[in-house]
């Protein structure tokens, strides 16, 4: 018996895999993995005999069993071997590549096969997602599988200039990425807060730009390496002509305001004014020379130059500068940076590069060769997706990062359920100029220990998004696979995990962490920019280890009770015993964690929170029981509690009020009292 699956018409999907294949055709059987299996890899170049061994060594990890070939060689082929590989070419490393791939599982055997080296890794990534066990052991479900990407720029940009992030840091997220079947990393390597690469031609960048930290070339070339092994290309990121305090901390000289000699980086977060003046002709030299440096060390064919958040104040201020527009009939700031930008673009073009900037580079002046990063929507007082339909309609081509910004800690469904593609584009012409997308990862408030749980497992819906069918948006089958991936994620080495129970460790003493655990897991770090209101609560030096760092946007337990209280009004009267036992740890587990804090005073700032968990839980208790009389009084003083619940602790929040509401009948009256 065969299942076909084309996803414009699946709810719950059959297969435990992110991002979900086009189209899967399910069989009744099973292919049993014994330490026998052996590929045979037809065609493989080095960068596909080297995938090939790290899928075996992750077929060991999860399976335990120990697979006999050691190393793949590129010539390594064998009819008679149980696996079969097959690619048609080498890839190339630029934008629209083909990707894709099929895979084809048979009692008996294992075919994959795929137009380039690149889309028999996604293949490698899918068969490691599709490993299931029984009493027997462990097993690939028989199945035939045709995929593709819907986009073709899938990308994640890693911020290491607020808060630098090692080699190693970056190479776990690349093999993240790689197992979801992105593409691309924009690595923003410049801002207010640091300049983190070496410049041999201007090593003052990094010795007055930066704290010390930052990436040789020597790295850099490693780390542009590692991506491509695993069909990632590297964008360099540099931000120009604003967000450049790092690069006059080195040259003063390029700055706008004639009254500041000396610059000094940012240690907080925010906007800030200074910024390269375009009217001096010997910045376009020292950008000719730096650029040119830096486009080497990045064989990929795009360059983004940032070019956002310039308020332009101090050119405002400049007499200089004011006289310069007005000679050459620039009627504002904005065509003063087109002007600018102009500049660079030829810059880049004679290194070989294609422009790339936030969306604030679109202006008449810039040629539709750049491509414009959508990043503006509802906080900066536009419509989600404005920029992106504008840029189209122009001829540019665009990426979006509007809903994809993880940052913000938003949960993953708010990301998953972002639409790439506008609704109201209907020329193809149009639409064709949507390169993808692009969830960006800044580093006001992450460490090295941090940034996996902030990137990871959210991600991997962002991943979905750009990979599967449009009609791919079942948000609670989401969620489901996510928690199987976000396990599997471990397996290439990311801490998303691992991380938080370090802090959790420090944060209780080394004693006793279930009692914080079971506060952590229905609690959330403020979103948005609330955490770090103005951008001045925190600097750049702080270790960020405290409990709203091992908090994540998805609380899980908040999410487990989210659905039985889902499930339970929609009459599975079952789920009431789940429900209660989720209320009683939570109306309990005050008492527990008090003396946990007592030891522990870095956990000061949660004990209000805490108590505030315990009072909601009793109103969900009070809600379920029939013997209580839910008057008007009782009403009165639920909802007092319901809006108390509401108040941050430990800038957290917690994420299990509107669902007690809800099962006390009280979702109207809480939102008319808040």
């Amino acid at each position: 018996m065969s299942i076909f699956y084309s996803w414009s018409a699946i709810a719950q999907s059959a297969v435990d895999v992110m991002p979900l294949p086009q189209e899967v055709k399910l069989n009744n059987g099973k292919y049993r993995l014994t330490s026998d299996l052996k590929l045979s890899v037809n065609g493989a170049n080095e960068h596909l005999a080297a995938a090939s061994g790290r899928f075996l060594r992750a077929l060991d990890a999860r399976t335990g069993l120990w697979f006999p070939q050691h190393f793949i060689e590129t010539n390594t082929t064998d009819a008679a071997f149980p696996m079969q590989v097959s690619m048609g070419r080498a890839g190339k490393l630029e934008l629209g590549e083909d990707e894709s791939y099929s895979i084809t599982i048979t009692p008996e055997q294992i075919q994959v096969k795929a137009a380039t080296d690149f889309g028999a890794m996604h293949a490698y990534a899918t068969l490691l997602q599709l490993v299931e066990s029984d009493g027997e052991g462990y097993y690939f479900p028989t199945m035939t599988i045709e995929d593709a990407p819907r986009f073709p720029w899938r990308g994640l940009m890693i911020d290491v200039a607020r808060h630098f992030l090692p080699v190693d840091v970056i190479k776990r997220n690349l093999d993240g990425m790689a197992f979801v079947k992105m593409n691309v990393m924009h690595f923003h390597l410049s801002d207010n807060q640091g300049w983190r690469i070496e410049s041999k031609k201007f090593p003052e960048l990094t010795e007055k730009g930066s704290d010390g930290e930052f990436y040789t070339q020597a790295e850099i070339k490693d780390i542009v390496a590692y991506a491509a092994a695993r069909g990632i290309r590297v964008m360099p990121e540099f931000d120009v002509p604003g967000h450049a305090t790092a690069i006059l901390a080195a040259f003063p000289e390029f700055g706008s305001d004639p009254s500041i000699t000396e610059y000094q980086r940012e240690v907080n977060a925010g906007i800030f004014d200074p910024t390269l003046d375009p009217t001096n002709e010997d910045l376009y030299p020292f950008l000719e020379e730096l650029f040119g440096e830096m486009a080497a060390l990045f064989p990929d064919a795009y360059f983004h130059i940032g070019g956002d958040e310039n308020e332009g104040h101090h050119w405002t201020a400049n007499a200089d500068i004011q006289a310069f527009m007005k000679e050459h009939e620039l009627k504002d700031n904005h065509e003063l940076q087109a002007y600018f930008n102009v500049k660079v673009q030829a810059i880049l073009e004679k290194n070989g590069k294609k422009m790339m900037g936030w969306e604030e580079i679109m202006e008449p002046a810039i040629p539709t060769t750049a491509v414009i990063h959508s990043w503006r929507g509802e906080n900066e007082q536009m419509a989600p997706g404005e920029s992106l339909v504008e840029a189209v309609q122009k001829g540019y081509p665009t990426v979006l990062s509007n809903g994809f910004y993880i940052d913000l800690l938003w949960k993953a469904e708010d990301h998953y359920l972002n639409r790439v593609m506008p609704l109201q584009l209907t020329k193809q012409e149009e639409k064709d100029l949507i390169l993808g997308g692009e969830a960006t990862m800044w580093s006001e408030l992450v460490t090295p220990v941090t940034v996996d749980s902030r990137i990871w497992p959210r991600t991997a819906a962002i991943a979905e998004r750009l990979w599967s069918a449009t009609e791919v948006r079942d948000v609670r089958d989401m969620y489901r696979r996510l928690e199987i991936v976000s396990n599997q994620l471990e397996i290439v080495g990311l801490q998303h995990v691992k991380g938080r129970e370090g802090i959790v460790r420090l944060l209780s003493g080394y004693g006793d962490t279930q009692p914080l655990w079971n506060l952590i897991n229905v609690a959330a770090p403020l979103k948005n920019y609330t955490r770090n209101p103005g951008g001045t609560m925190y600097n750049s030096y702080f270790s960020f280890q405290k409990f709203a760092d091992a908090c994540v946007a998805d609380a899980p337990d908040a999410l487990a009770f989210r659905y039985l209280v889902e499930d339970y009004q929609a009459g599975k009267q079952g789920n009431a015993a789940e429900i209660q036992k989720y209320l009683e740890l939570w109306k309990s587990n005050d008492a527990a964690l008090q003396l946990v804090i007592e030891k522990n005073p870095v956990l000061k700032e949660v004990s209000d929170l805490s108590q505030r968990l315990a009072a909601v839980a009793q109103v969900g208790l009070d809600a379920m029981d029939k013997n209580v009389k839910k008057n008007g009084s009782w009403k009165k003083a639920a909802v007092q509690t319901l809006v108390a619940a509401r108040e941050q602790g430990g800038r957290c929040e917690l994420q299990v009020v509107d669902q007690i509401a809800a099962l006390a009948g009280l979702e109207k009256k809480l939102s008319a009292a808040e």
